[in-house]
């Protein structure tokens, strides 16, 4: 909801920006229209007749106008395109969920823990498969080096010397979104 209000904003103040230039840009063809005027009644050998004037105002204004809708309208596409932006996203978890809404509702009847363990790994497993296909993967830590740009350290832990400044424990899962880190994964480094 944030996001669309200071995208409506952000059209607001382009569009009173733009009447403020169209404002400037009048007072300044009417001083320009002044200094014509008395250019023309000044010099008779200028190669600009009056009549040609107002085309060259009419296309400036007319091109002013359509490059102000374009920016307008690609505002508006950029405002559809966040407000829609995870739809697919949304839609590819929704069977995920269908999933573990029928895994609650078996919890509440089931003798057999074994059996809702394997369901509910199932489902898990289905949801990793659903944001792989969408390009996010976990980022990979024990016993790697930290890396700052993909690990964020919580803690030290003595190790001993084979395990010094890499990562001994994994606190919260990292992931990245193709190639960009959506979160750094929290973890404990050996001393």
């Amino acid at each position: 909801m944030q996001n669309r209000e200071k995208a409506k904003q952000n059209i607001d103040n382009q569009t009173t920006k733009i009447e403020d230039r169209n404002t400037v840009s009048d007072d300044a063809s009417i001083a320009g229209d002044n200094m014509t005027e008395n250019k023309m009644a000044g010099d008779d050998n200028t190669s600009q007749t009056a009549g040609e004037e107002p085309d060259w105002r009419d296309r400036f204004l007319r091109l002013s106008a359509e490059f102000d809708n374009y920016r307008k309208r690609t505002l508006k596409e950029k405002m559809e395109l966040v407000e829609s932006g995870g739809e697919d996203v949304i839609k590819a978890l929704l069977p995920v969920l269908d999933d573990l809404d029928r895994a609650l509702a078996a919890t509440e009847t089931a003798c057999d823990v074994d059996a809702v363990r394997e369901g509910i790994v199932l489902i898990g497993n289905k949801l990793y498969e659903t944001l792989r296909s969408r390009g996010v993967s976990e980022i990979e830590a024990i016993a790697h080096e930290l890396d700052t740009d993909l690990h964020e350290a919580v803690a030290r832990f003595a190790a001993g010397e084979e395990h010094q400044g890499k990562i001994v424990e994994v606190m919260q899962k990292g992931y990245r979104l193709k190639d960009k880190v959506i979160r750094h994964a929290r973890v404990v480094v050996g001393e």
